[in-house]
């Protein structure tokens, strides 16, 4: 990612985190931006989760937006409606600031889609 994306994306982040903000009355960090998609892939609504439950929404989550890079697969649900994922790809290595910025973009690219 050269400099001008980085600044584009960080504009766009901001973007996104001040709607977001507008809307739920606090402003989301990363992790609770992936707890939001979660919630949305899972399709239950919004209701109380047990700590394990909230654990495979973010997983749920990044799966969902790591499958926009060839990384995932989705393979299904279970009986109770909750999305499982394969991998199918190799997860290229990065350091955490490269991780998060993959990330940022997969959620930013998500909404956009939304």
């Amino acid at each position: 990612m050269d400099l001008k994306s980085i600044g584009e994306l960080k504009e766009e982040w901001t973007f996104l985190t001040k709607r977001l903000t507008d809307q739920f009355g606090m402003e989301p960090d990363l992790q609770g931006i992936i707890f939001l998609i979660g919630v949305q892939e899972l399709g239950q609504g919004n209701r109380k989760f047990s700590k394990d439950e909230k654990q495979d929404l973010m997983h749920i989550a990044t799966c969902r937006l790591l499958s926009n890079y060839g990384i995932y697969e989705l393979a299904g649900a279970d009986e109770e409606g909750w999305p499982h994922w394969k991998l199918v790809g190799k997860m290229p290595v990065l350091s955490l600031k490269e991780q998060d910025l993959l990330l940022k973009r997969a959620v930013l690219d998500y909404f956009v889609e939304q």
